[in-house]
């Protein structure tokens, strides 16, 4: 028995357009949720990177700061102890010229004692013969000196001719040497030629530089940065 076809009424045309239809929009909202799902992973994942990214840059420029500020830190901890270093240096040297200006003011008041100052300069006098080691000599002192100097020379030849040797020493009276030696002699031999600062400001001189380094251990103690000592 054989079927025979027919045309679809009406009814069943529109019904199968409704099931295409149903079929296309149901194929069409799966699709969106695919594309949707895929855009929201790869979302996800670009935003996952900007976001790695981003810390790494705040990492990197957090890292960048916290060593400017420890360069900025030493360099200001750098000055400050360099800084206090010079104060303190400044302080040992106004100290130290304190000691020698002392020293030189009490030197000033050593001519006051007639008697110990001319044994000193009998002494200082004897000690440039010495050195100079020749026969004629000419000894300088101050102006307000000249009253005292003439018995100190003779007593500083008779000294020096005890060990067999002879000299001349002679007094030179229109060139005295300037108040600032504070007293003292200056010896001179071989027509001024060569000579001995025996002037008590010449011996301070002389005795700071000597004394220097034993007098800054003792007002101010050994420096730690010195390895060795004598």
């Amino acid at each position: 028995m054989s079927v025979v076809s027919r045309p679809l009424n009406d009814e069943e045309v529109y019904s199968e357009m409704n099931k295409m239809v149903a079929f296309i929009r149901q194929e069409a909202l799966e699709k969106a949720r695919e594309i949707k799902v895929k855009a929201d992973e790869e979302f996800n994942i670009e935003k996952a990177k900007l976001v790695r990214q981003e810390s790494i840059n705040v990492e990197e420029q957090f890292q960048r700061k916290v060593k400017q500020a420890e360069v900025k830190q030493r360099i200001l901890t750098s000055t400050l102890i360099n800084k206090s270093r010079l104060q303190v240096l400044q302080a040992r040297q106004e100290m130290l010229e304190t000691v020698f200006s002392d020293a030189r003011e009490a030197l000033a008041k050593v001519p006051e004692d007639k008697e110990k100052y001319q044994k000193m300069l009998v002494e200082l006098c004897v000690q440039a013969f010495v050195q100079l080691n020749d026969r004629r000599v000419n000894v300088r002192v101050r102006k307000a000196d000249l009253d005292v100097i003439k018995t100190a020379v003779e007593e500083a030849v008779a000294i020096y001719k005890k060990d067999g040797k002879d000299i001349t020493a002679t007094v030179v009276e229109d060139s005295p040497l300037p108040d600032s030696v504070l007293g003292g002699v200056r010896v001179s031999a071989l027509g001024d030629r060569i000579s001995v600062d025996n002037t008590l400001v010449a011996r301070l001189e002389l005795s700071s530089d000597r004394m220097l380094p034993q007098l800054r251990n003792t007002l101010f103690g050994q420096s730690p940065n010195r390895k060795f000592y004598n």
